[in-house]
């Protein structure tokens, strides 16, 4: 029974969600399998991969075949430095004390990358939201101001509205009252 290490899709459309599984080749793509070994979010920033170390290397080891995309996870988790040291240890070319070193080296390494691209990405959407916010801020600032002068054009139309009103009362009670005065001082003369 030939075993592939494949992607098992789960998750709803456009938002896709794997597992990663040993199957039997001749099984459909989200059909049967022998052994889940792990699950991959491809939507995370980095996308984040749970998998089962040595499962997926007992798998590897004994000849199940990954695809292009599980060997390009196994690869980024180790999985597949770490059987390239084993071999070296079944030739003899290093021990296996030797082996285990150089693998944690490039797992610290690895970890170190990995949280140095989450920092700049936390920094970079940081950035980003600065940014905005000032952008957002520069659009409110001028509609505050655009919002101050046609307040201040209001109250001044206001009051000259209300000066107007003002000097058109006086003007009124101006011609009232001469005219009023007039036929009195008539009367005396």
């Amino acid at each position: 029974m030939p075993a592939k290490i494949r992607l098992q899709r789960h998750g709803k459309k456009g938002q896709p969600f794997y597992h990663i599984v040993v199957a039997d080749t001749r099984s459909p793509r989200d059909g049967r399998f022998i052994e889940k070994i792990g699950t991959y979010n491809p939507l995370t920033e980095p996308a984040q991969i749970n998998l089962k170390f040595d499962r997926a290397l007992y798998w590897y080891t004994v000849g199940a075949v990954p695809t292009d995309t599980v060997r390009s996870l196994l690869s980024k988790k180790g999985v597949m430095l770490k059987y390239h040291l084993l071999q070296g240890v079944k030739k003899g070319a290093m021990t296996e004390e030797q082996a285990e070193v150089k693998f944690q080296n490039w797992m610290k390494e690895k970890e170190a990358k990995l949280a140095n691209i989450a920092k700049s990405a936390e920094e970079k959407a940081r950035g980003e939201k600065k940014v905005r916010l000032e952008a957002e801020k520069k659009v409110n600032d001028a509609r505050a101001e655009e919002l101050a002068k046609k307040r201040l054009a209001e109250l001044e139309a206001k009051k000259a509205a209300e000066a107007e009103a003002l000097a058109a009362a006086q003007a009124a009670e101006a011609a009232e009252a001469p005219a009023e005065e007039a036929p009195a001082e008539n009367t005396e003369a």
